[in-house]
């Protein structure tokens, strides 16, 4: 396939801006691969299509604030620091605005005595930055208090306190991520012991998601687009139990595209997965045969994304675009903020 076959059209207006709510409130697409039907609900109404046994994987990473203002030694110019990822020893990568004014031996002061080092540029346009004298729980808090959500570029507008609620999982663990798991913004902690007490078992993954996720696809021949490496845990309890239920013959259901890059990641032969850590690649988009991933539950997709393609290879293209035309029908809101679908 083709980098043309994933556009689509949707009017601006649909793109969610704000979150809704009460998470749980959000429309629920159904799609039955099998069937080839499209149903629509509520997503407080994805108990219904969920069976005892059957093991929900979520992806437990937490994004932290990670937009900062800073101002340049000497000038006092004004600039935004993003901060990509945590390396060691107190250096991290990141995005600077404007790019232009930000160059290697700049000190940067982030607020009353926390400022850090401009010592290297990055491949990508980036930075590598050091904070001098500064513990790192410290830093974190820091960040945690000044810090701004980093919000899709799709949204419009600048970020508020709730984001730093909402744009996060219910069940978000381990900081890491500058892009949420978004599938998972829908459930509420009620609906997740509903799940439970249904006799669904719930397990995490870690995948801290970065900016790549909302790079867009760029060259027509999918073969030669190059996913952002992440990094992902797989913890021994989660591995256990995932295997368990596949030789029971019992249904693993992903929370979200990271969870299915994860799960595929480290599926292994004989269709068991080993419990792993470390950096993932993977870009999954069709044709490509699902090893570990019976049921997707996910939000809309921005077109041309390589969150689209992946969807599309386990739905099947036809049918998702069928979908996706019938979401724009019916006033569906879009992409991160935006309704969902679970896919069977």
């Amino acid at each position: 396939m083709r980098l043309s076959d994933f556009d689509y059209n949707v009017p601006e207006e649909f793109i969610a801006q704000h979150p809704i709510k009460q998470r749980d409130h959000s429309k629920l697409m159904v799609i039955n691969r099998a069937q080839k039907t499209i149903a629509h609900k509520k997503f407080y109404d994805i108990v219904d299509y969920l069976n005892p046994g059957d093991l929900l994987v979520v992806n437990e990473t937490k994004v932290y604030p990670a937009r900062l203002s800073a101002t340049k030694d000497r000038t006092e110019a004004k600039v935004e620091v993003f901060l990509l990822r945590e390396l060691e020893n107190s250096l991290w990568e990141v995005m600077v605005k404007p790019a232009r004014k930000v160059r290697i031996g700049n000190k940067l002061t982030i607020a009353e005595g926390v400022q850090c080092d401009v010592i290297d540029n990055t491949v990508s346009g980036g930075r590598v930055v050091r904070f001098n004298n500064i513990p790192k729980e410290t830093l974190y808090k820091l960040i945690d208090e000044v810090g701004q959500s980093p919000l899709p570029p799709y949204i419009d507008r600048e970020p508020t306190e709730e984001d730093k609620e909402k744009y996060q999982t219910v069940y978000a663990r381990k900081r890491g991520a500058v892009a949420a798991p978004t599938a998972g913004l829908h459930f509420t902690l009620d609906l997740m012991q509903k799940i439970k007490d249904k006799g669904v078992k719930i397990h995490p993954i870690v995948l801290h998601i970065g900016l790549g996720t909302f790079r867009p696809v760029t060259v027509e021949d999918l073969s030669r687009h190059r996913m952002d490496s992440e990094y992902f845990e797989v913890s021994a309890d989660t591995a256990l139990a995932i295997n368990e239920a596949r030789s029971r013959g019992k249904r693993i259901v992903a929370v979200g595209t990271s969870v299915v890059r994860t799960l595929e990641t480290v599926t292994v032969s004989g269709f068991q997965i080993t419990p792993r850590r470390g950096w993932t690649d993977k870009f999954i988009h069709p044709p490509y045969e699902f090893k570990m991933v019976d049921v997707l539950v996910t939000n809309f997709h921005q077109p041309k994304s390589t969150l689209i393609m992946q969807v599309s290879a386990f739905t099947g293209h036809e049918l998702i675009m069928k979908g996706y035309q019938e979401a724009v029908k019916k006033k569906y809101r879009f992409f991160s903020y935006g309704d969902a679908m679970i896919i069977i």
